[in-house]
């Protein structure tokens, strides 16, 4: 076999091993918390692939402890578990943060979000509940786009005009929304805060801050987010206020994460 040849042929078992582990992950992906089980011709229907294929990727998922068969169908292995304490104990902030965090939810009864920059998503690092039973709550690890949002307004600040253009690119405004974003960081950095409404949910309202590294640059965007209707504009400014103080107090306390600039 030529050079050639051979290099083609270990392409094409890298693009094998590649769709593997994507069939792989879309079946661990069946596994929710309203879905906690998933049986054998659950996966078979939402994969679309053939049974003997399904086996034979759920038999290599169960020898891995990432599946465990149960009864009820196929579950979260302990293989899972341990990569979820894992992410848990590297994600989770400093105590002194979390304390902030739900105090600020407490006493501004809103729902409190930490967000950072992760490629072209705003990704949930931190959040406290509000209080009341109507609020808005995003879970974290979730990844949102970066088009819209008060967070995403902070979090792009200085942000290079071709990043700005992937975004808007992929935004469903089109590629001339770079200008918007643009013009909503500038806002935010003369501002010192930034709010949305509906841009992404109608409805739903947000106010954030930036919270500053070590080094002067912003790291983590710091809102207070819920329904339009409590969030007029003496209220606005309000929040905006105590979520300033909260995220001065986090970055004299020296803001840490994963995903922070310097990791």
């Amino acid at each position: 076999m030529s050079g050639t040849d051979q290099e083609r042929a270990a392409e094409a078992a890298e693009g094998t091993g590649v769709r593997s582990v994507r069939r792989a992950l879309d079946i661990l992906a069946l596994l929710t918390e309203d879905q906690p089980t998933v049986t054998l011709r659950e996966i078979v229907d939402a994969t679309g692939l053939a049974k003997t294929t399904v086996v034979r990727m759920v038999q290599t998922l169960e020898q891995c402890g990432l599946l465990w068969d149960t009864p009820a169908g196929y579950t979260a292995g302990p293989g899972l578990w341990r990569w979820a304490h894992l992410a848990h104990t590297s994600w989770e902030l400093p105590r002194e943060t979390r304390k902030l965090m739900r105090e600020l939810a407490e006493v501004q009864r809103e729902t409190a979000n930490l967000f950072m920059l992760r490629g072209l998503s705003r990704v949930c690092v931190a959040q406290q509940e509000s209080p009341e039973p109507l609020r808005h709550v995003v879970r974290v690890g979730d990844e949102l786009p970066l088009w819209a949002g008060a967070s995403s307004k902070i979090l792009l600040r200085t942000a290079p005009d071709a990043l700005l253009r992937r975004i808007a690119a992929g935004s469903p405004h089109g590629e001339g929304h770079a200008r918007q974003l643009r013009v909503w960081a500038d806002l935010a950095a003369e501002r010192g805060f930034a709010v949305s409404r509906g841009e992404r949910d109608e409805g739903l309202t947000a106010v954030a801050v930036p919270v500053v590294g070590r080094s002067g640059a912003v790291v983590a965007s710091l809102s207070l987010s819920g329904p339009s209707h409590r969030f007029p504009e003496s209220v606005v400014e309000r929040f905006a206020t105590a979520l300033a103080e909260v995220a001065r107090q986090m970055s004299e306390q020296g803001f840490d994460h994963p995903l922070s600039p310097t990791k």
